[in-house]
């Protein structure tokens, strides 16, 4: 009797890569009020009235801030709502 053959066990794993982060970030302009700033931030980015003027001032003081980051879709739509507010909003890749 001959020896059975034997099959090699073959193992395959999906590695998957997470999508990168895309950050909105809000440069800084010379038109818009820092109040108005501040009430966009809040309308936009749902966040408190302290944490809208801190990410203002850093605007203003800095010439940018990351005020957001997530998924790119995501990204794009808050970008794009900032800009509706006439905000100079743009999307980075994290990292």
């Amino acid at each position: 009797m001959g020896k059975p053959k034997l099959k090699p066990e073959i193992k395959t794993e999906s590695v998957v890569q997470p999508s990168p982060k895309w950050n909105v970030v809000v440069l800084n302009d010379p038109i818009n009020y820092t109040d108005y700033v501040v009430l966009a931030f809040v309308k936009v980015l749902r966040v408190t009235r302290p944490v809208a003027k801190k990410l203002m001032l850093q605007v203003h003081e800095e010439g940018r801030a990351m005020v957001w980051t997530g998924d790119r879709e995501p990204a794009e739509m808050m970008a794009l709502e900032l800009q509706q507010w006439h905000l100079n909003a743009i999307l980075e890749k994290d990292g």
